[in-house]
């Protein structure tokens, strides 16, 4: 319920119609069917709309819903290169892989180095480890935040990138169908048609 009055008036046409009271603006709601609702209420005076009250809660909740899904598809993925920089390039290998799928689905990724005792002095190591992470993601995804020192451990965040991203599936798709296997050949022997059979019968009554 709208209850100071006036009220300063946007139509069903979204065009300012001023200060009206809002005994007034409710008439022309009614008359067009529609409702009056407030927008923005700690204006002075407040900000009322003709609208479809229903049509816009509506509308409203599937931007949310849209927005809700955005930032769940959005979300930041961590992945450990292990407790110490002493790690095999196997396991290197894995948790790249594991950063690529989380990438190729949208995430944002956190990448972690830790260090291990005497390890802080060799920090140029670890620096390495991650610069080569960098480089193996590069072409789907890019540095969003460098790599940071906080205590023991360094990280940095990797952002996929949309564009190379497409252009990576569509390359993945090209590959895939380059080595599709080919179709297996037909075993079946074709059918002689009508005309072959009625030239074979007439060559047999010449013989005879």
């Amino acid at each position: 319920m709208i209850r100071i009055t006036p009220i300063r008036l946007i139509n069903e046409d979204d065009e300012m119609m001023g200060v009206v009271e809002t005994s007034d603006a409710l008439k022309r709601a009614e008359a067009a069917g529609l409702d009056l609702v407030e927008i923005a209420s700690d204006s002075r005076p407040p900000v009322c709309k003709i609208m479809d009250y229903g049509k816009y809660k509506y509308e409203q909740s599937k931007k949310d819903q849209k927005n809700r899904a955005a930032s769940k598809q959005a979300e930041m993925k961590e992945v450990r290169l292990g407790r110490s920089i002493k790690i095999d390039p196997h396991d290197v290998k894995i948790r790249v892989d594991r950063a690529r799928k989380f990438l190729l689905d949208g995430h944002k990724v956190l990448i972690v180095q830790q260090f291990r005792g005497r390890e802080m002095q060799h920090r140029n190591i670890g620096q390495d480890l991650l610069r080569g992470v960098v480089d193996q993601l590069a072409d789907i995804g890019k540095v969003e935040t460098p790599p940071r020192q906080m205590g023991r451990r360094v990280s940095m965040i990797i952002a996929p990138d949309k564009n190379k991203i497409q252009v990576y599936k569509r390359k993945l798709e090209k590959e895939q169908a380059a080595n599709a296997p080919a179709p297996a050949p037909s075993n079946e022997k074709p059918e002689a048609s009508a005309d072959n059979d009625a030239e074979a019968v007439e060559t047999s009554s010449a013989k005879d």
